[in-house]
């Protein structure tokens, strides 16, 4: 599916991103093929590259091959000419991020979430870390576009709000996009963790320039993002895609949202422990390595299962079928060309769940004689929410949004 912009007047930032993205998602193209990729006139993406290069965001790399024609110069994003801070908020851990303009990592720390932290904690304990992550890196704080914020939702966008976040309840309605902005000095965007990693994919990972992703978030909880015809989609209340609110078994357990049998509530690494804690009370898995752990905790299972322990990879297995399930649903109402599975509630046992959904995919969805969707791991490891975050800021900043056009 290509991404098209248009000659109508008053759309000149639009245009703007749209070969922007041309370029960064290619590796070296000219003004010709933008043209013929986006549907503008050369005329107009020659005056578009023209500032863009003046700007130090484009650079001229070489020369490509012509038609017999004059030959025609390679055009490159300049990675160096903007960095974004990205941060992380989990309930256990704070991770930050800086990045370039392709979303590279140019350094990284991460620190255990205070314990009993209040909203005000928090944000001086997210500036602290910014100033140390860009000072190892050697990024001047003038270079910076901006520090995306990201925390398990519901999020109220418009005001910049946290909602009652699962484990921290009784934050309600905290203006954490301001704390963080006074505490920091930045410019501050506020979103969902999945939903930024979603963005994160698209921008340097496994979606890299994809039209239509969904993101499978498995961490503290299970969480969700969807790109759709390359824009992220967000919902009326800007909290779509919450895949891990999504009922596998009706009667299942409950789950802290008020829903039964969700996702959440069965593969998250907190529901893990508990039904294998279950299980070996009642007596099964008797030969099982797990029993002799001083303490169960979800790695260590999944560590277990990666070792070959028959009882634990069951359990895995199990945790598999059930995110396939959901994916094939995602997959069926929003037809994606892309699904990512990341988070570290996958760790040890990655491949095993990402061939079980892929053996989903090609049986189960209505489309799959059509045309099957590809599903991977993401590459972003354990920063790719934080990259997320980063990207977050340069996906605001330069890539084309629908909303641009609608608004004028």
């Amino acid at each position: 599916m290509r991404q098209r912009g248009t000659n109508l007047p008053k759309v000149g930032q639009y245009n703007r991103a749209v070969v922007l993205d041309k370029i960064q998602f290619s590796d070296g193209v000219s003004r010709v093929e933008i043209a013929e990729l986006t549907g503008l006139t050369p005329q107009t993406v020659s005056g578009i590259v023209r500032r863009l290069i003046a700007e130090g965001i484009v650079r001229e790399d070489g020369v490509g091959l012509s038609n017999g024609g004059k030959p025609r110069m390679r055009l490159r994003v300049n990675a160096s000419s903007g960095r974004a801070v990205g941060v992380h908020f989990d309930p256990a851990e704070l991770s930050c991020v800086v990045v370039d303009l392709m979303g590279h990592p140019l350094g990284s720390l991460r620190r255990p979430t205070p314990p009993d932290a209040d909203p005000a904690s928090i944000a001086a304990a997210v500036a602290d870390l910014v100033d140390k992550v860009l000072a190892g890196a050697g990024v001047p704080r003038e270079d910076v576009l901006g520090l995306g914020f990201v925390t398990p939702g519901p999020i109220a966008h418009e005001d910049g709000l946290l909602i009652s976040p699962p484990q921290l309840s009784d934050w309600n309605r905290v203006p954490l996009k301001r704390l963080v902005a006074e505490a920091t000095g930045l410019p501050v965007t506020l979103d969902n963790d999945a939903t930024a990693a979603a963005i994160g994919e698209r921008w340097a990972g496994a979606g890299r320039g994809v039209a239509n992703v969904a993101f499978f978030f498995v961490g503290t909880g299970v969480g969700g993002g969807l790109i759709l015809n390359h824009q992220v989609h967000r919902g009326g209340s800007m909290n779509a895609a919450e895949f891990g609110h999504t009922s596998v078994y009706p009667d299942g357990p409950a789950c802290y949202c008020g829903n039964r049998g969700c996702l959440e509530a069965l593969i998250s690494p907190k529901a893990i422990t508990a039904d294998v804690r279950r299980r070996l009370e009642a007596g099964q898995g008797r030969g099982s390595a797990l029993r002799q752990l001083p303490v169960l905790e979800h790695e260590a299972i999944y560590r277990t299962a990666a070792q070959g322990d028959e009882f634990a990879g069951q359990i895995v297995a199990i945790a598999a079928e059930h995110l396939a399930t959901v994916v094939v649903n995602v997959v069926n109402i929003v037809d994606v060309d892309l699904v990512v599975l990341g988070g570290h509630g996958l760790r040890h046992v990655e491949e095993r769940f990402r061939s079980t959904v892929e053996q989903a995919l090609q049986t189960r969805p209505m489309a799959r004689r059509i045309r099957t969707a590809r599903v991977e791991l993401s590459p972003l490891a354990r920063d790719a929410v934080a990259i997320g975050g980063a990207a977050l800021v340069l996906y605001a900043t330069y890539s084309p949004q629908v909303s641009d056009l609608l608004s004028l």
